[in-house]
């Protein structure tokens, strides 16, 4: 008999704009997944500025907890 039961995902790809909530997925994802991929879209937001920030967002969090890194 085979195990059809689903495995768990070692992967994970958050939406991050570098705003506050997508911050928090990030964390989030990062503290459960093996390995966490990000994407951002400028499609001419209110709040562009926080794309702007979403490199240094990334080194801070990395900062938090290498195994981030």
């Amino acid at each position: 008999m085979t195990n059809d039961l689903p495995t768990q995902p070692t992967a994970a790809l958050v939406l991050f704009s570098g705003g506050q909530d997508s911050t928090t997925c990030l964390a989030w994802a990062l503290s459960r997944f093996e390995r966490v991929e990000t994407v951002g879209f400028d499609y001419g937001q209110r709040h562009r500025v926080e794309l702007s920030r979403r490199a240094g967002l990334r080194e801070g969090l990395m900062r938090l907890s290498p195994l981030w890194a």
